[in-house]
Order: C-alpha cells, then structure tokens, then sequence
C-alpha cells in the first residue's frame, strides 16, 4: 500500500520492479565479471604460455566484453515482458528476467571456456615432444 492507504497502481509496480531489476542485473554482472576477471588469469597466462601481458590484456578486453554483452542484454530485455498489474506479476517478471540474465552469464561463461580450452590444448600440442623421433623409421604394417 501506499501513503494515501490504496494497493499501488500499476506503473508504480512496473517502476520498481524495473529498478530493482536493473540493480539486480548490474550487481550481478559486475560480480561474475569480477570474480572470472581474478580467477580466470592463471588459466589466460598458461593458455598464452606464460605471456602474461598477453595475458593481461586479453583478460581485461574479455571483461570489457563481457561488460558490454550482458549489460546490453540487461536493458534490451527491460521492455520485453508482460504488462504488470499486480504484485505477483510483478515478482514473476523479475524472476524471469534474473533467471535470463543468469543463463546469459552462464552460458558466456562456458562459451569462454571453451575456446581458451582449445586454445590451451593447441599452445599444449606445439610444445609437446613429437610422437615419434625425428630420427625414427617406421616398419610397414604387414596385411
């Protein structure tokens, strides 16, 4: 209820439910970008073969990414939902949208993963001994 004693009209509902909303989002893509920013360049370093300037920059350009994706994801999906007309509306339109928001940083979280794995296994593979020596001959397989 309001001041003057009346449920609150709808716009008001849409209004905080869109605040929140946005705090919400913002807060917990600052946070995943923080903690994939500290924990993530151990594994940048060792994909770039302890290049860690390398390292370094790439790990900042992917936050800034990261930053760019999901906060634009954040205030595109703002306008897109059902009409709020009452509380309940209202929490199942900020729960939808957070629950978006998760599978968003999730799955750029694995899509990352993914490709600095591969990297990874490449820079791996070049610094591996070959499979046979050099000086090795191999006998042919007799069918």
């Amino acid at each position: 209820m309001n001041t003057t004693g009346t449920l609150p009209t709808a716009m008001t509902l849409i209004v905080w439910t869109y605040a929140i909303y946005l705090l919400v989002s913002v807060a917990l893509t600052v946070w995943v970008a923080k903690t994939l920013h500290k924990n993530g360049r151990i594994f940048l370093v060792d994909s770039f073969g302890g290049n860690e300037p390398l390292a370094d920059s790439v790990n900042h350009l992917l936050v800034v990414g990261f930053y760019l994706m999901n906060i634009g994801y954040v205030t595109l999906a703002l306008k897109y939902g059902v009409e709020i007309a009452d509380p309940r509306q209202a929490i199942e339109t900020f729960s939808t949208k957070i629950g978006l928001v998760l599978v968003v940083l999730g799955v750029m979280h694995f899509f990352n993963l993914f490709v600095f794995t591969q990297m990874r296994r490449r820079a791996l593979l070049h610094k591996a001994p070959p499979p046979v020596p050099a000086t090795a001959q191999l006998r042919p397989v007799n069918t």
